[in-house]
């Protein structure tokens, strides 16, 4: 039972922190830096946003070995498909099309993402399993610039605004909000999932026939 509800978290998470990003992207205030980056490579190469995540992705496997000094964590592959996919199914289905009518709506919009995220990132992160590359890549600056997770959140960030702005991607104000905002408001309501995660593991545990 207490891998259920692991397993729950980890889904549930990535279910809503693609919802959140779609949001930022769809707001047009300027997109998170990694996701202004896949947009770029949508608008100048082709393919879908989604597809973009999954090969950005699969890249970032492999500096992260060598930030790691570890094997690739190729179980993440998994992890950038579903994300990938799950932001493609959010666009066609639910977000294609749909434009912000002025700039309360688009505000709106753009700072409910930013929430959306938070939350979707500090449920999806609460049961440990292999990481967005992206977090791995956080983890992996951590480790070596001895910093904590809001700090190296924020480098990673930067480095993907560096190559979104040279691809000449949809960056804006949004976009600097996001870089320095997001890793406060993962930290924000990282300690609230954590909690409950335990609450429902602990439980499971001393009545074990409830699993």
């Amino acid at each position: 039972m207490a891998l259920l509800y692991r397993f729950l978290f980890f889904f549930i998470g990535l279910i809503i922190l693609t919802f959140g990003i779609c949001m930022t992207i769809v707001a047009d205030f300027g997109a998170g830096a990694w996701d202004a980056l896949n947009v770029a490579l949508t608008e100048t190469v082709g393919l879908s946003i989604g597809r973009w995540v999954m090969i950005v992705g699969a890249l970032l496997i492999f500096v992260n070995a060598l930030l790691h000094k570890n094997k690739p964590e190729f179980l993440a592959i998994g992890i950038i498909v579903a994300i990938g996919s799950l932001i493609d199914l959010w666009m066609i289905l639910f977000l294609g099309g749909w434009e912000p009518s002025g700039l309360i709506e688009q505000l709106s919009m753009f700072l409910g993402g930013i929430i959306v995220i938070g939350i979707g990132a500090a449920i999806y992160l609460q049961p440990k399993f292999p990481l967005n590359p992206i977090d791995t890549l956080m983890m992996g600056i951590k480790k070596r610039l001895n910093v904590n997770i809001m700090t190296a959140k924020t480098i990673g960030e930067l480095i993907a605004l560096f190559l979104a702005l040279i691809l000449k991607g949809p960056i804006g104000l949004g976009t600097l909000i996001i870089t320095f905002a997001i890793g406060p408001v993962i930290q924000l309501f990282f300690p609230t999932f954590e909690k409950l995660l335990n609450k429902l593991i602990t439980s499971t545990e001393k009545n074990p026939e409830i699993g």
